[in-house]
């Protein structure tokens, strides 16, 4: 993949324009200690992560899923009044966040965001090295969702990124990133699925003992209670968040919602979330048991996955950089097909103009974004297929 100059000048351009809107957003977040005034704290979710580890690790843990306890303690850290935060990650992701604890509270949000960006960079470099791929990086649209709401996109896109990389050469390490995802499950609903169709039981391995001794970790260090704790919110807060209008649905970008901002009744809005995961399935699979290029693959899965998962927000999407690289890989002798061209773009346009336009529209677009470039993959793998 090679960036024209046109390309590389509008990456400039938006990357100095992101930063300056950055740095205004974050200015406005100290208005009233560190709250924007307006319920809304400096560095936004990263608010959760930072109190988590923070509790975790000084022997409070049993607050970190009592609602009213961890508000409060939220509250007290920001020293204003905010939107009711919670804790949605299971509890080996206090594991995973243990230096935040020692990190003072704004220094820990950039520590946070720059080692976040660097490790997806330093993914995203293997497949794409020099100037183009630093500018990828930083220009990804994603990239600044993130930031925005101090999240763990670029975390989450350079491990699984980083896996699918890392997978043909060194399946073991592919295995581990992949188990390291287990703090966000509904990202690897497809993942074992492919590996064991594409016949990669080191990485499936690799993967399952890594998720599992994150598990006993999480356990030994702070109870098996506090497992039981996450899974009673987390139901209350399926039916809170994906099911019930609140606020947030404007960030996803699945199937579920967009059934339910069409007015679609919850039972009928998981049959349509299930119909489509189903066909994502039973293309990703034989896909992956084919001996295909890895591009193909790998945009199978990566996309299969967002189509497949009720739960997927704007900033999960930093992982759509890698996309639009194997999207190039899949045209390797010539220009990019117009085709190939649109459906990147709007990979990576999806992050920015998601919540904007749901809330001009109040629909979600998500899946619409995301099948182009979904069905263009399965073609060409599917093309592969019949030649052989």
């Amino acid at each position: 993949m090679v960036l024209s100059s046109r390309l590389r000048t509008l990456a400039v351009v938006w990357i100095a324009v992101a930063a300056a809107a950055y740095a205004v957003d974050l200015w406005r977040q100290t208005q009233v200690h560190l709250t924007n005034g307006a319920l809304r704290p400096f560095g936004d979710d990263f608010i959760n992560y930072w109190s988590g580890a923070y509790l975790a690790w000084h022997h409070r843990a049993a607050d970190i899923y009592n609602w009213n306890a961890f508000h409060a303690f939220e509250t007290g850290v920001v020293g204003a009044a905010i939107d009711f935060y919670h804790y949605s990650y299971p509890p080996v992701l206090l594991v995973l966040t243990a230096p935040l604890a020692v990190i003072p509270y704004v220094p820990a949000l950039f520590a946070w965001l720059i080692a976040g960006w660097l490790a997806f960079y330093a993914t995203l470099r293997a497949l794409l090295p020099g100037r183009d791929g630093l500018l990828l990086a930083l220009a990804t649209p994603a990239v600044f969702i993130n930031a925005v709401g101090g999240q763990n996109g670029t975390w989450t896109a350079a491990l699984l990124g980083g896996g699918l990389v890392a997978l043909e050469r060194r399946p073991r390490v592919a295995g581990v990133l992949f188990g390291l995802l287990i703090y966000k499950p509904q990202l690897g609903i497809l993942l074992p699925f492919a590996l064991i169709a594409g016949r990669h039981f080191r990485a499936f391995a690799a993967a399952a003992a890594t998720a599992a001794l994150l598990i006993l970790a999480s356990i030994l260090l702070f109870g098996a209670d506090l497992w039981l704790s996450f899974l009673h919110n987390t139901t209350l807060l399926r039916q809170i968040i994906l099911e019930n209008p609140t606020g947030v649905w404007h960030r996803f970008v699945s199937v579920f919602i967009a059934a339910r901002q069409l007015g679609v009744d919850v039972p009928s809005s998981y049959l349509a979330q299930a119909a489509i995961a189903l066909t994502a399935a039973v293309i990703v699979v034989p896909a992956w048991y084919r001996d295909l290029p890895s591009p193909a693959k790998n945009i199978l899965l990566v996309l299969g996955t967002c189509l497949a998962t009720p739960y997927v927000q704007d900033y999960d999407l930093v992982v759509g950089a890698f996309v639009v690289v194997w999207l190039s890989q899949l045209y390797p002798r010539g220009a990019l097909p117009t085709v190939a061209l649109v459906s990147g773009g709007l990979i990576l346009l999806l992050p920015f103009v998601a919540s904007l336009l749901a809330h001009a529209t109040g629909l979600e677009f998500g899946p619409l974004f995301v099948a182009p470039a979904f069905a263009l993959a399965a073609s060409r793998a599917l093309g592969v297929m019949d030649a052989r």
